[in-house]
């Protein structure tokens, strides 16, 4: 833990919409929700002018558009946006090698072995928002404080287009009259539960007895959000290792799980992954599934195969298998399911597979069997396209009916990018 407030997080404002108004003069200074549109859809982001209104990424588009009867829908330039935050990180590493990446718009940086070089850690922050305004035309807020817990609250105070700076001295003064719903973990049923007892302001959360706190919230829950109130957090800025694992998710509101369901979103969620695990010349040997049923109750099943998998048929089959288990062992038969997930982990190379000699009986989820052999060409095969046509241009018609009318997968990777 730093001794000063040398730790700062950098958080693009609004970023997708702030890359569209940057795109489009003509956009500047007005409402602009990414995605949706006024007769349905999904808002994907929203600038600060739309949210003004209550416009919020989420929200259905015709909602939005009663919100806010003068808001401009634009599509998205998906690619322009990985380009531009890839620029703003590298301006992020001028200042200091110790830049921990947590998501596409946003990064922690430890600055103590740069205060030498370009003054304490306030200049610092000046300087970087001074930066990327300049070469990459955005706005970031930055927050700067003594752990990375703090350093996250003050740039959300900072925002927007603002630089916060908490001396050590000062953190209690500051912290104590923020709502908790700042705190990073405090969702609304977190908040929502706290409120009920009482707690609004961190500073209620800070006094509050921590064996309540463990009974409200849970062991583990109550006691990290105890102790992040306290502002006793000791996590380092690490920076990244090899990728452990890759995967995602998709929310489902409250469905019953059917077979069509189960596969129509394991199929898509296995496209992506395994699209993903192709395109870094990856496999991994263990698949892991999260079912998340009604109630925020959810079980994880995996299983380790014998050779590394990045086929999207194979990946598929694991997952059903993994999933159904876990939704067989409820003892509600008719329990709703609220969230699928596919993750792959214990990686390896793989930019090829070799042909294995047809012995019986086969074993389709074998890399290198004749039907693991002819799944790897299709996949490989239907890579190439998409890179030539376009990611719409071919694919599995499950994955392909669970696309249409939702949320661009364009934009489902950003999010999951593995940093």
């Amino acid at each position: 833990m730093s001794a000063g407030p040398t730790i700062l997080h950098a958080d693009l404002d609004a970023f997708y919409a702030s890359v569209e108004q940057l795109l489009d003069p003509a956009l500047r200074a007005r409402p602009v929700a990414v995605g949706g549109s006024a007769r349905g859809g999904v808002v994907l982001a929203a600038s600060y002018e739309a949210k003004s209104h209550g416009v919020q990424g989420g929200m259905p588009g015709w909602r939005a558009a009663e919100l806010c009867p003068s808001l401009v829908f634009v599509r998205g330039h998906f690619d322009r946006y990985q380009r531009l935050a890839d620029q703003v990180m590298d301006i992020l590493g001028d200042v200091t090698p110790a830049v921990q990446r947590i998501s596409i718009d946003e990064a922690f940086l430890d600055v103590s072995g740069s205060t030498h070089l370009f003054g304490p850690p306030a200049a610092i922050g000046a300087l970087l928002r001074r930066r990327v305004r300049a070469e990459a035309g955005l706005p970031i807020s930055v927050g700067a404080a003594r752990t990375k817990h703090l350093a996250k609250i003050a740039s959300q105070v900072a925002k927007p287009d603002g630089l916060v700076v908490v001396q050590p001295d000062q953190e209690r003064a500051f912290l104590d009259p923020l709502p908790v719903g700042l705190m990073w973990g405090v969702g609304p049923v977190t908040e929502r539960r706290l409120a009920e007892r009482g707690i609004h302001a961190i500073g209620d959360l800070a006094g509050a007895p921590g064996p309540m706190l463990e009974r409200l919230l849970g062991r583990a829950a109550g006691a990290t959000l105890h102790a992040l109130a306290l502002n006793e957090d000791p996590r380092r800025v690490t920076t990244p290792g090899r990728t452990r694992s890759v995967g995602a998710q998709s929310a489902l509101g409250r469905r019953p799980p059917t077979p069509e369901l189960v596969r129509a979103v394991l199929g898509h969620l296995a496209e992506r992954v395994a699209g993903r695990l192709r395109a870094k010349g990856t496999a991994g040997r263990t698949v892991t599934v999260r079912v998340r049923f009604t109630g925020m109750r959810a079980v994880t099943r995996s299983l380790t195969l014998p050779a590394p998998v990045a086929t999207t048929l194979t990946l598929t089959e694991v997952a059903e298998q993994l999933a159904w288990q876990a939704i067989g062992e409820q003892d509600e038969p008719a329990a709703q399911i609220s969230l699928l997930a596919i993750s792959v982990s214990n990686l390896s190379h793989q930019h090829g597979v070799q042909l294995e000699l047809p012995l019986a009986p086969e074993d389709p989820w074998r890399p290198g069997s004749a039907t693991g052999s002819t799944r790897w060409a299709l996949d490989t095969s239907m890579d190439a396209v998409r890179a030539r046509f376009g990611r719409d241009a071919v694919g599995y018609l499950p994955a392909t009916l669970r696309r249409s009318g939702g949320v661009p997968d364009a934009f489902r990777e950003l999010a999951e990018r593995d940093l």
